[in-house]
């Protein structure tokens, strides 16, 4: 019976994981790009006009400028090689190209070169069907910073997908511009991709079907694949001269500062990663909500697994804000603004995308992704402390205002957000004060929005409609909620207070 019970548990997996899969015929590695994507309609990302004007804003008004053609960086590096190592990075990043290219001349190259070669090795990790043994993808691992840095003449063939591949097929051309950085940034990309892929190789071994064994081991792999990605930045900033030398020896905040979007990343490609047979999710968590034990009883269909693969989300989106304080005090740190621009929008984005994964069964059935027209309402806002930390105020504050008291986690939910919101607090306030302004602003962004789409009719439509949206809603539901939001927040604390006590 018990055997028969878990064939039927892995039927029923088996089915939801069928329906999740999509017909998009992307060549990506695994099941990235083949599990389908959660969208909002177009109506509603339309209705949502200053996110309109904001993405018409980047794209054509005030979009992140392009330091590549620099002649700092002209003369320096192999042109054609160069001109391929931008390409490659659009296609294998888009949303990293962006906020690279608008770094410094001083640096911009030194990282984009740090991020195509930690892309590549991260490629020879991914593919689980190239190598004929762990034994000889492990050698690869450990092997690639003398081969792919050490040898000019070294690629790589049938190893990844689609674009990925072909940046291993010509990985002579990064080579090329590799050879032509400083030495200090050669030193650290060499230190950094060595370390990285020792630690991918600790974990090839593993059977990472069910996620990390606990807590420890999940930190472990995400120091490895992004923490120390942390490090390497931190490095180049403080290499290039644009930031104080010390900031080179923050190892701890840059560590958290990569373990914050790793484990977002985690979190939502839950079932990507299921799909894939090399999941993260620790098992001394997961293992708490699954009464199957198995990490696929939360794809399933059912109340029952539906509430338990919410709680075990719920905690840890919790895990992953409790690094917030450490990644904003990092971010203070900082004083050259395009660099402070590349550190903080991956992290408001991070924000973003746990304020749509928490409590949200969308995880379980495909991807869940913030949308675009936020995606560059968040850019624009990213300019300075006060920008991030209105973000980080509005999200820990939705979080909050949305965390279940008969969550396992909710005190410890509660707990994290109180203490962004502590933290951001003065930015919190000046963004509600200036509310009124931020929907004179989505109003007039009607009318461009209009103009752009070319469709009056539309335009003419929604006016009404969102004109209500945008003044009279927020008015009447915004202040409720908050008020909502902020009695949740001290009941939390007036609970934890009287445990104390």
């Amino acid at each position: 019976r018990i055997q028969q019970g878990k064939k039927t548990c892995a039927a029923n997996t088996h089915n939801t994981l069928r329906a999740a899969m999509s017909n998009d015929a992307t060549k990506k590695q695994g099941a990235y790009g083949k599990i389908k994507t959660h969208k909002e309609s177009k109506i509603s990302q339309i209705c949502r006009l200053d996110e309109v004007f904001s993405a018409v804003t980047l794209l054509y008004i005030k979009p992140l400028s392009s330091n590549l053609n620099s002649p700092q960086i002209q003369e320096t590096f192999n042109k054609p090689d160069l001109e391929f190592c931008d390409e490659i990075l659009g296609k294998v990043s888009r949303s990293f190209a962006a906020v690279i290219r608008q770094l410094p001349a001083a640096l911009l190259v030194d990282v984009l070169i740090f991020y195509l070669v930690l892309r590549a090795l991260d490629t020879v990790e991914d593919d689980m069907s190239a190598f004929e043994s762990h034994d000889i993808k492990v050698g690869h691992l450990k092997a690639f910073h003398k081969t792919a840095l050490g040898d000019s003449t070294w690629c790589m063939d049938g190893v990844g997908e689609g674009d990925e591949r072909r940046l291993l097929q010509e990985f002579q051309k990064c080579h090329s511009v590799f050879a032509a950085l400083r030495p200090e940034s050669k030193k650290v990309i060499l230190d950094i991709t060595e370390r990285m892929a020792n630690g991918m190789a600790e974990f090839v071994d593993k059977d990472l079907g069910q996620g990390t064994v606990n807590v420890k081991e999940y930190n472990r792999y995400c120091h490895f694949v992004a923490g120390l990605v942390g490090e390497g930045l931190s490095r180049l900033f403080a290499a290039s001269g644009l930031e104080k030398s010390s900031l080179g020896k923050e190892l701890h905040l840059s560590d958290q500062m990569g373990l914050f979007l790793q484990k977002t990343n985690i979190i939502r490609d839950y079932l990507e990663d299921y799909v894939d047979g090399r999941a993260f999710w620790p098992q001394s968590v997961w293992k708490k909500y699954s009464k199957s034990g198995d990490l696929g009883y939360f794809a399933q269909d059912g109340d029952a697994n539906k509430a338990a693969a919410l709680q075990c989300l719920n905690e840890l989106v919790t895990d992953a804000l409790e690094l917030v304080p450490d990644c904003l005090k990092y971010l203070s740190k900082l004083e050259c603004t395009e660099i402070y621009r590349f550190c903080a929008i991956p992290q408001v984005m991070a924000i973003a995308t746990l304020d749509k994964c928490f409590n949200n069964p969308d995880v379980f059935t495909g991807v869940v992704k913030i949308r675009k027209g936020l995606s560059c309402k968040l850019i624009l806002n990213t300019n300075d402390m006060t920008g991030v930390h209105s973000t980080f105020f509005s999200f820990a504050k939705g979080i909050a205002a949305r965390a279940n008291p008969t969550d396992p986690s909710y005190k410890r939910t509660m707990k994290a957000c109180g203490v962004i919101q502590e933290l951001t607090a003065q930015a919190g306030a000046a963004a509600a004060a200036g509310a009124s302004g931020s929907r004179t602003t989505a109003i007039c962004a009607l009318v461009v929005s209009g103009l752009y789409l070319s469709e009056r009719y539309l335009a003419a439509a929604v006016f009404a409609g969102l004109m209500l949206y945008l003044v009279a809603f927020p008015v009447i539901f915004g202040n409720a909620a908050a008020a909502a939001g902020g009695q949740q927040l001290q009941s939390a604390r007036d609970m934890e207070k009287s445990k104390k006590e």
